[in-house]
């Protein structure tokens, strides 16, 4: 498996950063040609289920996702999210982690996935790729949204 991790400092509290960070549908914005359906209704926490459909036509694929721990921030504690990907094309986790820093937050994403398919003689590759796909979206996710 492809592991990877990513740390974005931001000037969010950690409470927006989450807040940007779980608000699934938007990921979609981060990620190009991906659209993201919730399946569960809210309250999002452990047991919620959500999938990311990527690609076009008949080119795309679906990333089914569980929450499988659920902790947001809370004063002295960072928040932890973990995401079971249960798809059949991609599989593995992802973990999701806020904490304070300074004035604003770290954010610390991991990741460990497969391709299905992919030798893994390609997990460097996938990794960048994952590093590079998950990077624009937490910059997208975590940008000033002030006009």
């Amino acid at each position: 498996m492809a592991l990877f991790r990513i740390d974005r400092r931001t000037e969010l509290t950690p409470a927006e950063a989450w807040h940007r960070l779980t608000d699934w549908e938007r990921h979609g914005e981060g990620v190009p040609f991906t659209r993201i359906t919730v399946r569960t209704p809210p309250p999002t926490g452990p047991g919620t289920v959500f999938v990311a459909r990527t690609g076009l036509g008949r080119l795309a694929f679906a990333d089914p996702m569980e929450i499988t721990r659920w902790r947001p921030p809370s004063e002295g504690r960072p928040g932890v999210c973990r995401l079971e990907k249960r798809g059949r094309v991609i599989t593995g986790w992802a973990e999701i982690e806020v904490a304070a820093s300074g004035a604003g937050a770290l954010v610390v994403w991991r990741e460990e996935l497969r391709v299905r398919g992919l030798p893994r003689a390609l997990d460097p590759l996938t990794a960048a790729a994952g590093r590079l796909v998950f990077g624009r979206a937490l910059t997208v996710l975590l940008r000033d949204r002030t006009p």
